[in-house]
């Protein structure tokens, strides 16, 4: 992989497993110093442990404000600027509106809407001119399904923030963008099945259904994610980048 990120600084909530440990690690590749954040120690010794290079461990729940006052607070101290914040901690719990509880309700809000929100907000003093916030998102956001409505409608309010922000953010320069992944091989795919078998039968249905003909690939949004913060997309602001393999296109 070339050097594209060569000098930059860059955080990746969720950043432990999936595909943030998939971004963290093609950063790396590219050149940047990479600050990951997760909720689990021993996740995250584990995936500094896999990607090498310089990358920085954080335990911080995104959801929780003062977890990020002192990611910020490290960031600041060990490098003093933030060139790239790829805002991707989030979690999957599907239930049909006749299920819909206040605290699965908070929960996916919290952790999904809010954690972004403040990942953002708390970043700006570090970020530079010309800085790139990357949301991470999802097709379901524009899909109908069932049992997924309070997941969908959060990754609906993404794509609406990225508008606004580069609204708030262009005497700045500062570029926001959307990743809104299809299906994806990860634990937080396999997540939405109660068990093996099921899952298995789940992506095979899925595969059926996408024209590339497979799920995709941590990987596939990582190298996304490499583009939206290089110089090479200087000119891509506040799009949403639908990396499914045409899953929701048809």
């Amino acid at each position: 992989m070339t050097q594209a990120l060569s000098g930059k600084v860059a955080l990746v909530t969720g950043g432990s497993s999936g595909i943030g440990l998939a971004i963290a690690r093609a950063f790396v590749q590219a050149g940047a110093s990479v600050f990951i954040t997760g909720r689990r120690h021993a996740e995250l010794d584990k995936a500094v442990a896999e990607i090498g290079g310089e990358v920085f461990a954080i335990a911080a729940d995104s959801s929780r404000l003062d977890d990020l006052d002192r990611v910020f607070a490290t960031i600041r101290e060990r490098k003093g600027v933030l060139d790239i914040v790829v805002a991707n901690a989030g979690i999957l719990e599907k239930a049909p509106i006749g299920s819909f509880t206040e605290e699965h309700f908070d929960r996916l809000f919290s952790i999904n809407v809010k954690g972004l929100v403040f990942t953002v907000q708390k970043g700006l003093s570090l970020m530079p001119d010309g800085a790139s916030v990357i949301l991470m998102s999802s097709t379901v956001a524009g899909k109908g399904m069932g049992q997924n409505s309070l997941y969908a409608a959060t990754k609906a309010a993404i794509r609406n923030f990225a508008r606004g922000w580069i609204v708030d953010l262009k005497d700045r320069r500062i570029r926001v963008n959307v990743i809104s992944p299809g299906p994806i091989d990860t634990p937080g795919l396999a997540s939405g099945a109660p068990d093996e078998a099921t899952a298995k039968a789940m992506y095979e249905r899925m595969k059926t259904a996408i024209p590339a003909g497979r799920l995709g690939q941590p990987e596939d949004i990582a190298n996304t994610a490499v583009f939206l913060a290089s110089d090479a997309a200087s000119f891509i602001n506040g799009a949403d980048i639908q990396v499914d393999g045409g899953w929701a296109q048809i």
